[in-house]
């Protein structure tokens, strides 16, 4: 779960990333919790070899 989503304040996000916007930092948290559930780690295919 992204850190947003527990909790986590957006700007102690935003200044970790570096961003000098907020809004650049909503646009990837909005990226990121809409699509991490599709996402699947290289690491995950190899217990299926």
């Amino acid at each position: 779960m992204p850190d947003v989503e527990r909790g986590t304040n957006l700007r102690y996000i935003r200044e970790l990333l570096g961003h000098n916007s907020s809004k650049t930092t909503e646009i990837y948290t909005h990226i990121t919790l809409s699509g991490m559930k599709n996402v699947q780690s290289p690491l995950d295919q190899l217990t299926d070899v």
